[in-house]
C-alpha cells in the first residue's frame, strides 16, 4: 500500500495529466475520479507503479458508449523502464545467450495492470500518435503464442503497423503499455 505521501503525490501527477489532458476524456471531470480512486487503494497502487515505470497513465475515452473508466500508458514512446523485455517466462527460460532481467508478463503481474491489445493498441493512436521512435508489445493470441511468435506494434510513416518476432526476442527500442480499469 502507499503511504500518504505517495497517494498525494500520485493523484497531484494524474490530475495534472488529466486536466492538460481533457482531449483525451472531453466529458469527464477530475473531482469524480479522484473520489473513486480515493476509494480503491489498490488501484492507486497499480496507477503508482504505472508512473513509477514511465507509463505516465492516463484516463482516454476510446468509445463513448463504454462506462468504465480505463487508465492507459499516454508516454510519448514506448517506457524506458519497460524495455529490453521479452514476452513472458517461457520465452526467457528460452533464451540461451543473453537474457533479459525480466520479460512483459512477470512485469506487468508485479505491476498489477494488464497488456494492451493491438484493437487499443489502434484506438489509442486515433487519440494520440505514440511509439514514433520505439514499438510496444501487445497482448499476443494463443495460437501465435503457441508457435512460439509474439506480437507488437508500432507507428511509423503516418500508420499504425503490427508486427511479429520471436517471443524470446528483446530489443532496446521495444517496451509494453499497459491499462488499468477503475
Amino acid at each position: 500500500m502507499l503511504n500518504e505521501l505517495e497517494k498525494v503525490n500520485i493523484l497531484n501527477i494524474l490530475g495534472k495529466r488529466f486536466n492538460s489532458n481533457m482531449d483525451r476524456h472531453p466529458k469527464l471531470k477530475w473531482m469524480n475520479v479522484e473520489k473513486q480512486l480515493i476509494a480503491q487503494p489498490e488501484k492507486l497502487r497499480i496507477l503508482h507503479e504505472m508512473e513509477q515505470t514511465g507509463g505516465e497513465p492516463d484516463i482516454v475515452v476510446i468509445s463513448e458508449k463504454s462506462k468504465q473508466l480505463v487508465f492507459y500508458d499516454c508516454s510519448s514512446e514506448s517506457p524506458k523502464l519497460r524495455r529490453s523485455l521479452c514476452y513472458d517466462h517461457d520465452a526467457l527460460e528460452s533464451r540461451k545467450d543473453y537474457p533479459p532481467e525480466n520479460n512483459v508478463i512477470d512485469m506487468l503481474r508485479a505491476i498489477g495492470a494488464k497488456l494492451i491489445t493491438e484493437e487499443e493498441y489502434r484506438a489509442l493512436q486515433n487519440v494520440f500518435f505514440f511509439d514514433l521512435k520505439t514499438s510496444s508489445w501487445v497482448l499476443t493470441p494463443p495460437d501465435i503464442r503457441i508457435n512460439g511468435g509474439a506480437i507488437f506494434c508500432d507507428r511509423r510513416y503516418g500508420r499504425v503497423f503490427t508486427y511479429h518476432n520471436g517471443a524470446q526476442s528483446y530489443y532496446a527500442s521495444r517496451g509494453f503499455r499497459c491499462k488499468l480499469v477503475i
